[in-house]
């Protein structure tokens, strides 16, 4: 009998039929990377995880994955300026995902449902002061009691919420999506006590407390020499601010001048004209593009009618006239005099040039160090003084809600591992999910959803909120528009591709390959949308 051919000498059902894994040189194998979105945002969302289930209209499901990190989605929903956004790389094919619409509309619906967060089934017997009621204060007292400890937040003002309340205007942020996410923190357990301004750090400790969290922020604001007569009616942009959410607006005239370029300085101007003023200019030092507001907030501002004065300093205020000189950039972008002077009519100025935290509570406490107006911290953000920990304004680093809330996030988890006498270490950080991985043609074009917004003629003399949320179609939309970078969202690409029907489609959905068929081509990884397969040389 003459000798056959060896692939067809194989005994059709013994171990080596058809396997023809050896012949690889390279393997591939399922990754998970990091999305952009991800890495950018400061509070440590999963943000791709929660789209995810968005995109099944599972939006209960949605919000429980969210709130794991952020216990405030419908307040970052409208006061957060979405870096997640920046860093999207579907910016790169159309426009980027409307992460902070769906974010705010899953938050909008966790009120309208009464969803609530799971109170915790044991308790560690510790107890924890939180010192402020902030972005900081609150995420930290909410991570602290889904951690089993018994978590009081003393708040010097009447009302919880911090500058979200007494710095952010009511037609950015309404009053009620904060005492809706405030009550379900409290719901949890947590207790909040306000007008209790704490002045004794070791009397606190003398309480029964085990730890104390500070989350001061930052309420005072900065003031600069400028020369004035007494008549003039000077301001300072964060009272202003405080007073109209307390009730007890100031009186500023029909001509107001607000000095500064951040977003505090358009929300005073914005403030003004709501309070009454025909006229209110702001009047900064620098260009538009060089002014610290976000862009969206001076659009707002000139669509409400407000006036900018670009390139101007304020150098002398008198009652009812202000002196600005004119200013040009010189070549490396810095403002100088250009000893041009013009007069502005005006009845106040509002000062916006900045914000501190009033730290007198602890500036006294042996070990803490204060430098440049904020408190010194060391790697698991405790202070010099054993058992006191800090984040938010008071601590180095970046004044925002989102940050605050991705301090307090992390400060907790120092905070319970130190009192199990433990150290918290971050977990590895996988690879970045880059758009080189991504094969973009697999998804459909699809324009962002834009948002509505209040007619700018129906904003003058109203707080009612400007940008309005999604609809639930509209929100099932955008998540869709997510393309999953970095992670398999169970396309079914990798198992209709293959040639050699080396990938093996689980029950749960997932996958996994079959080495004993596959020939290591690299057409699954080559054709994968999202970048979530690599290839590996063939171990020996």
């Amino acid at each position: 009998m003459a000798e056959k051919p060896f692939a067809i000498t194989l005994d059709v059902g013994s171990s080596l039929a058809n396997k023809t894994g050896t012949w690889r040189t390279e393997r591939p194998v399922y990754v998970h990377r990091l999305p952009p979105c991800n890495d950018a945002c400061p509070a440590g969302e999963d943000v791709q995880g929660w789209l995810y289930k968005a995109e099944e209209g599972a939006y209960e499901e949605a919000w429980r994955r969210l709130t794991v990190n952020n216990p405030m989605p419908a307040i970052m929903g409208r006061v957060c300026y979405h870096p997640c956004q920046t860093a999207c790389n579907r910016a790169q094919v159309d426009e980027t995902v409307g992460i902070n619409s769906v974010e705010r509309f899953l938050g909008d619906e966790a009120i309208k449902q009464g969803w609530a967060f799971a109170k915790p089934e044991t308790s560690t017997g510790k107890r924890v002061l939180v010192v402020g009621s902030g972005p900081s204060g609150l995420s930290a007292a909410y991570h602290l009691a889904r951690l089993g400890h018994a978590v009081t937040i003393r708040e010097s003002a009447e009302q919880p919420g911090g500058m979200m309340r007494y710095g952010i205007p009511a037609y950015r942020l309404p009053r009620d999506i904060i005492d809706a996410e405030v009550q379900r923190i409290v719901d949890l357990g947590v207790v909040i006590e306000c007008n209790a301004k704490v002045t004794d750090i070791p009397a606190v400790f003398a309480e029964g407390f085990d730890a104390v969290f500070l989350a001061v922020g930052a309420h005072l604001g900065k003031r600069a020499y400028i020369p004035a007569g007494e008549s003039a009616r000077i301001l300072d942009a964060v009272s202003m601010l405080h007073d109209t959410e307390s009730g007890e607006p100031p009186m500023l005239g029909k001509r107001v001048i607000v000095y500064g370029g951040g977003n505090t300085a358009m929300d005073a101007a914005r403030t003004a004209k709501r309070l009454g003023a025909a006229e209110a200019i702001v009047v900064y030092r620098r260009t538009r593009d060089k002014a610290p507001a976000h862009d969206v907030e001076i659009t707002e501002a000139l669509e409400e009618g407000i006036t900018m004065h670009w390139l101007s300093t304020i150098k002398h205020i008198d009652a009812g006239a202000v002196q600005i000189e004119k200013m040009q950039l010189d070549e490396k972008g810095f403002p100088q005099p250009t000893g041009e002077f013009d007069t502005l009519e005006a009845d106040s100025v509002v000062l916006a040039l900045g914000q501190d935290c009033d730290l007198t509570l602890i500036e006294n406490l042996p070990g803490v160090v204060i430098d440049d107006g904020v408190v010194q911290v060391a790697d698991n953000m405790m202070t010099g003084y054993a058992g006191v920990f800090a984040a938010g304004d008071m601590v180095p680093g970046e004044r925002t809600v989102t940050a605050g809330i991705g301090g307090g996030k992390l400060a907790a988890r120092h905070i319970d591992a130190w009192l199990r006498g433990d150290a918290w270490v971050h977990p590895e950080r996988p690879n970045l999910a880059s758009f080189d991985r991504l094969n973009t043609w697999y998804y459909a074009d699809a324009e962002k959803t834009q948002r509505p917004r209040l007619d700018a003629a129906r904003r003058a003399d109203t707080f009612d909120e400007v940008v309005q949320g999604l609809t639930a179609e509209n929100a099932l939309f955008e998540a869709r528009r997510c393309m999953s970078c970095g992670n398999c969202f169970n396309c079914d690409n990798c198992f209709g591709v293959c040639p050699d029907n080396a990938v093996i489609k689980k029950p749960d959905g997932t996958y996994e390959f079959n080495l004993d068929f596959c020939k290591g081509c690299g057409l699954c990884a080559h054709e994968c949308p999202c970048g979530a397969i690599d290839m590996e040389l063939e171990l020996t």
